[in-house]
């Protein structure tokens, strides 16, 4: 049986569950919620502020908090080493994007690809991306991480995502340009100097690199007219069920001018309120790292 990454089996269920919503106040500054409702607050400020390590933190019992990050080093020690051919790869794309003139040169060699793009593509761009966005939606409803609240979130979000990218300015030179500046200064912040390193990375050296990573993400949709900030601060929390230690809190928000909303499923602990998905995705992966060592079967490649 071949098993999923650490990293894949966490990371789908973190952002369909806590992608969308709004917060305030100092929740964030401490495990889980007094409320259901503070308990999202709190979980979505620190996904705002791109503190990846404080959102697990939050988001999580302690125990399972301490699981995930052990299991990060264990999921680092059974990853092979970078092939030499990788690591080729590797230090011509660092060097690329580092190089003290990188971002003169990338754009140099973008504009006019981008320029042949738009002749050729520019009339077939809107079918292009609804064959895209009709192939993701497929994707969602056959991934087995996702439950039927999170595939149905995803399904609204490439409906609203869809026409964006099929109206967005993709081939504007000035912004093509500013998107190479961006791109470079986040290489140069992440200082990557091997794949090895990558592999060998502790949880928080990690939640350190995802962070530079979301803010680059971020400031780059931004600059094409997809403001993930605006999204977070347009959502409005209610408490649909609260009882027997299990609470549902419907997000509503607005993404591109349209209002969607979903829900979530938190779970009471020792007096604090904590994602029932986060919990189940750290517990699933735990399990799926620890099984081969139980049963003595080796991971097929």
């Amino acid at each position: 049986m071949r098993f999923r990454s650490l990293r894949h089996t966490l990371l789908l269920p973190l952002f369909a569950t806590l992608a969308l919503a709004a917060c305030h106040g100092n929740e964030a500054a401490q495990a889980g919620g007094d409320t259901p409702r503070a308990a999202v607050q709190g979980s979505i400020d620190l996904l705002k502020a791109g503190n990846f390590d404080g959102l697990w933190k939050h988001a999580l019992p302690p125990q399972d908090y301490a699981t995930l990050r052990t299991d990060w080093s264990r999921d680092n020690a059974k990853r092979p080493p970078a092939s030499a051919m990788d690591k080729t790869r590797f230090d011509a794309a660092v060097q690329k994007l580092t190089a003290p003139d990188a971002a003169a040169k990338l754009y140099a060699e973008v504009q006019p690809k981008l320029d042949r793009m738009q002749q050729q593509y520019a009339d077939q761009l809107p079918v292009l991306v609804a064959m895209g966005g009709a192939l993701l939606k497929d994707r969602v409803a056959q991934n087995p991480d996702l439950d039927a609240e999170q595939k149905t979130q995803a399904t609204q979000l490439i409906d609203v995502l869809t026409p964006w990218a099929q109206q967005a300015p993709w081939f504007d030179d000035a912004k093509a340009k500013q998107a190479v500046g961006m791109l470079v200064s986040t290489a140069r912040r992440l200082d990557l100097k091997s794949p090895g390193q990558l592999h060998a990375m502790d949880f928080d050296a990690a939640m350190a690199k995802y962070a530079i990573g979301y803010a680059g993400i971020k400031q780059a949709l931004a600059l094409y007219g997809l403001s993930i900030d605006d999204t977070l601060d347009s959502v409005k929390l209610s408490t649909v069920s609260d009882r027997n230690g299990h609470a549902v809190v419907k997000i509503d928000y607005t993404l591109l001018g349209k209002p969607l909303s979903t829900e979530t499923d938190l779970v009471q602990q020792d007096g604090r309120w904590y994602s029932q998905s986060l919990i189940d995705s750290v517990r699933k992966a735990h399990e799926q790292l620890l099984q081969p060592a139980a049963t003595g079967s080796v991971a097929a490649r």
